[in-house]
């Protein structure tokens, strides 16, 4: 924060996800975000370290489960424990941050606050840092809520978008746009045309706003969440009230309410790496398009396109097939065709019923 005036900078980092579609690596004590997926740090380590130079460690929140307390502790062993916040239960994004900016707010009665899920892959790290300044500096000298929107590469169904309105104002060089509607995971056929009509963009799930106003949203939208949470709460209080709150997400519950929503799009590298098939839009391939990851030993023979993920000191070997995901971790193997990765939580939600050991 360039001014000794501006509010301080606080960062939320959502890492509760279970992380479904990337069992069997990715189970109910260690999901996807504390995974090597990508580089040779865990992804919440790596959001973590998109944040230095911006956010201090005294001033960055995590919020997750009790069960994934002691993997938040061992992926980030500077961060206070008081810094991490536990959620009794589940209740999508709207309380958990609703329960980070009332914290931040019995901190700092002024503040801006950055919210990033822990499990998305960005590149490189100097655009993601430029298009955040622009975004907190907005955020110093307005009440509006912000959000980033990334310029769509094919007709998504497992994304929000946002309609974008015309560019309302210029900060630090970066576009800000009035924010039209959202809509929450469309079909195919009004995907596809989000992407003819243009003015469309993916909802990154990443926001800024002060403190101020992401506190008269929640009063305003989710009154409920808000007088909830916006009080010291012992553990025993807070472990009776959370189960009560509306299990709703941030972008239903406050932003499509909100007339005062703005986007930035963002035209660096980002995915939210859903799926085991996304692997093989952030790492590189082989000759004929294999992708290997988390340092498992790959031998294709007459085999392309595949994904395959295992653990170091481990092989897969792959002879005539095509178009694959291989997951070998544990005791435990998965395969299955490449357009049917996104079905991986069909069966985790069958091995709710018939195998709950090995999730």
């Amino acid at each position: 924060m360039a001014s000794h005036d501006a509010p301080p900078l606080f960062a939320v980092l959502l890492s509760g996800g279970t992380g479904t579609r990337f069992w069997p690596a990715s189970r109910r004590q260690r999901p996807k975000q504390y995974l090597h997926i990508v580089g040779e740090s865990s992804m919440l380590a790596e959001t973590r370290a998109r944040l230095e130079g911006i956010v201090p460690t005294e001033r960055v929140l995590v919020v997750t489960t009790r069960a994934q307390f002691e993997e938040v502790r061992s992926a980030l062993p500077d961060l206070p424990a008081a810094n991490i916040l536990v959620e009794p239960v589940g209740r999508n994004t709207a309380a958990c941050i609703a329960l980070a900016a009332a914290e931040i707010r019995r901190r700092a009665p002024r503040s801006v606050q950055v919210v990033l899920p822990a499990d998305h892959v960005i590149r490189p790290r100097e655009a993601f840092q430029r298009s955040l300044r622009a975004a907190v500096a907005a955020a110093c000298s307005s009440d509006a809520l912000y959000v980033f929107g990334v310029h769509p590469a094919f007709p998504a169904t497992s994304f929000g978008w946002i309609k974008a309105g015309p560019a309302s104002a210029i900060t630090d060089g970066i576009a800000v746009h009035a924010v039209e509607r959202f809509v929450e995971k469309p079909d195919l056929e009004r995907a596809r045309g989000f992407l003819e009509q243009g003015g469309h963009y993916w909802n990154s799930g990443m926001f800024v706003w002060s403190g101020e106003a992401i506190a008269r949203a929640f009063a305003g939208h989710l009154p409920q969440v808000w007088s909830a949470l916006d009080k010291p709460l012992t553990q025993a209080e807070l472990e009776h009230v959370y189960p009560t709150l509306p299990a709703v997400s941030l972008d239903v519950g406050v932003l499509e309410r909100a007339g005062n929503v703005r986007m930035l799009p963002i035209d660096y590298f980002w995915s939210d790496v859903g799926s085991w098939d996304a692997l093989a839009t952030v790492h590189a391939s082989d000759a004929v398009g294999n992708v290997s990851t988390g340092g498992v030993q790959l031998v294709a023979s007459d085999a392309q396109g595949c994904i395959v993920h295992g653990e170091r000191g481990s092989l897969v070997a792959l002879l005539g097939v095509d178009d694959l995901v291989v997951v070998h971790t544990g005791s435990v193997t998965l395969v299955c065709r490449k357009e049917r990765a996104q079905d991986v939580r069909l069966l985790v939600e069958r091995l709710e019923r018939e195998a709950r050991d090995f999730l």
